[in-house]
């Protein structure tokens, strides 16, 4: 009788870890590329790099606030341990970043 495996969606969301200089862009990117394609058809939306981000408060105030968002990737995975797991490899940990995960909530 065949096994049901269930997967899940996270959304890794990138915090820091942005390279100081053109050669160290370039690092990043090859050493990213290989993560990505180490973790195979986990990779669910490469996602992307994002810009500055703005911090608002509930007035519509403009605020300083945390570290401020650099990227983020959706991956499958069939639990938060694995999930986590995906990220030991990240290469934004090398250059002091965080990843933040987050499950999907279906609606």
């Amino acid at each position: 009788m065949p096994k049901f495996v269930f997967v899940f969606v996270f959304v890794f969301v990138f915090r820091g870890g942005t390279p100081d200089s053109p050669e160290a862009g370039r690092k990043l990117t090859d050493d990213w590329n290989t993560w990505l394609t180490d973790m195979g058809d986990a990779v669910a939306d490469s996602g992307a790099a994002v810009g500055v981000s703005t911090f608002v408060d509930s007035k519509g105030n403009e605020v300083s606030a945390g570290d401020p968002v650099s990227g983020y990737m959706v991956v499958e995975a069939v639990d938060l341990q694995v999930a986590t797991a995906h990220t030991k490899a990240s290469p934004i940990l090398s250059l002091g970043g965080s990843i933040e995960i987050a499950p999907v909530v279906q609606m």
